[in-house]
Parts: structure tokens; sequence; C-alpha cells
């Protein structure tokens, strides 16, 4: 007989875990409170469009990510970088004749060469005109003062990023220009108050490991598409349920062994084992009393949340030149067509 496992949520966590149950064998049933798979990256319908919940990407080395769209057979349905090259633009360029054209940005370029990690990014930064020759020649100090964090050492998370940077020679100018641009998009938080240690992961992986690590990778599908109705999909093969609209309320355990999870509507699920992949709010009034230490569930009431605020926009003509960009001294950190 088969292991009954009820999972709750329907995200990228628990798509991921749902497929990987189902594969081993088990009887799996993914509940989401909502109408759709996806959670943060997913799609909806307005006026005939179909909007994804903000842009998002991915790098050469989420190798986890990256094995679930193979899984999900949605690797042909992006669109990865030969090689990492951004474009950066900040305000302040020479307005035309008379002022009646806005100014043209500043453009600068960062794009890695063949060299082995770490030194692929080198000329690039050499070259990187918002910095001024010292502040880049700064940036080999943290560079190589992060190689001994270690982002599993506890005292790590407790440092903040910005901190850090200031203590190895990293000017504000220089953390906002250069190191924001990937604490932003890799973090989703200004450095200065990004956790050293999570820090240290995006750091040492994606800028000083391999030279391909931080290539752009970009979907070419909407979200709910990528994600949603394709994770549904290999579930069904795979002999799994998807009950969408389905709230949980409580999870029970029941003597003898098994947990019973109530809904806000419907009957409960029975089951042999819960995988709970839902935000740390959700999550602390779900965990049965016992299972975890009263300390731990109640410390995740303290974390708080860094949301990203997307705003879409439909032009009747071409605006841009390039699929995305970054930007500096400017509220919007990036920009895609």
């Amino acid at each position: 007989m088969s292991l009954k496992v009820a999972v709750i949520g329907g995200g990228l966590a628990g798509i991921t875990a749902a497929i990987a149950l189902a594969e081993s064998g088990a009887d799996v049933t993914l509940l989401e409170g909502r109408p759709r798979l996806g959670g943060a990256t997913c799609s909806f319908s307005r006026d005939g469009l179909t909007v994804d919940t903000g842009q998002h990407i991915f790098l050469g080395c989420c190798s986890a990510y990256r094995g679930l769209l193979d899984r999900l057979g949605m690797t042909g349905h992006t669109t990865l970088q030969d090689r990492f090259d951004v474009t950066v633009l900040a305000p302040g360029g020479s307005a035309s004749s008379g002022g009646t054209t806005p100014p043209t940005p500043r453009r600068a370029r960062l794009r890695r060469t063949a060299l082995p990690g770490p030194l692929h990014m080198l000329p690039a930064l050499g070259r990187y005109p918002f910095l001024s020759r010292t502040e880049r020649a700064s940036v080999a100090r943290p560079a190589l003062a992060m190689r001994f964090v270690d982002p599993a050492d506890p005292a790590a998370d407790t440092q903040r990023f910005g901190d850090w940077l200031a203590r190895h020679g990293q000017s504000e100018r220089t953390r906002r220009a250069l190191w924001d641009l990937f604490s932003v998009s890799a973090l989703n938080i200004a450095g200065d108050d990004a956790s050293l240690a999570l820090a240290a992961v995006v750091v040492k992986t994606g800028l000083l490991g391999k030279n391909n690590a931080a290539d752009i990778g970009v979907p070419t599908l909407p979200l709910g598409e990528l994600h949603g109705d394709a994770g549904a999909t290999l579930l069904a093969k795979l002999g799994g349920q998807v009950a969408l609209s389905t709230k949980v309320s409580a999870i029970e355990p029941v003597s003898g062994g098994g947990f019973r999870v109530a809904l806000a509507q419907g009957a409960p699920v029975t089951a042999d084992a819960v995988v709970l992949a839902v935000p740390h709010e959700k999550a602390a009034p779900l965990i049965p009393a016992g299972a975890l230490p009263g300390q731990t569930v109640a410390g995740w009431a303290g974390l708080g949340a860094s949301p990203i605020v997307n705003v879409h926009v439909i032009y009747d003509r071409p605006v841009m030149d390039l699929p995305f960009v970054a930007a500096i001294d400017s509220p919007v950190q990036w920009v895609f067509d």
C-alpha cells in the first residue's frame, strides 16, 4: 500500500515536492488555496490579457529550478544567455536641443568573458563607468574577503551585507551602483539590509564561482503555463491529485499515526505524512502542537517580508531596443520588454 501524502501549498516548492513524491510511488494530493498553481510565480487574466505576477528570471546556477523546468518539459520555453550580459542605465545624459526630448540615459555594459571564475567579470568591472577608477579597484577587496565568509555560520546571518561591505572599503556609491545590482535582484532587498549569510551565497555562487553561474534566463511563456499548468499536467500523469481553491484550516495528528488535514470547506483529507510548503506566516498556525520546538514556530512571527513591486505598462509602439536593462540612481531597478 502506497504512502498517502498531502502537500499543502502549490507554489514552486509544493509542486516540486509533489512531483518528487509521486515519482517515488506515493499517493499524493496537492492542496492549494488559490484557484491556480504557481504561488508567487503564476499568471492571471485582466481584460483579455494574461499578466504574470511580476517578471521572474533565473540564473545559470539555479540548478534546482532548472531541474524542475526540465522535469516539467519547459526548458525549451526559456532563454538562457550565452554569457552574462546586462546593460545598466543611469539618468544624467544630455538632452536634445531645445529641451523638448528627455535626456538620453547614460549607459554601461557588464558582460562576462570566457575566462574561468572569478576572473570572468574583471574586464567588465575594470571598465564600469559609473564608478571611479579608485572605486573599481576597491571591489577586489570584498570579493577576496568573501571567500572566508561561511553562509552556514549563524553569526553571518546577524550581520548586514552593507555594513560588511563598508568595513571592506566599499563606499555608499559603490554599494548603490554595483553591489545592489546583484543583491536586489537575487535577494529582493537593498544590499545594506540584506543578510550577509544570504549575500555570501549569491556572491560566492553567482560571481566568484563558475563563469556561467550568473548567466540570466528569462521565460518565454506566461508563468502560469510554465509552472502551474505544466505542474498539474505532470502530476496527473503520475497519478497525483490537485485540489485548487482548497484552503487548509488545521493539521491534526491522528491517534495511531497519520494526520487529518481539515479544510475550510469540504471533507477533511487523511494522510500518512504532510508536507507544508506555504509562507512562514501561514505555516505557523498550521503546525501541529509538538511537531516542532515552540520557540522555532514562535520565531517565524519575527520574520518580515520584502515585497516586489511591479508595474506593467502596454505601449502602442516599441520603447526599448533591449530585452531588459538594469538601472541605478532610480526607484526602478530593472525594466523588461
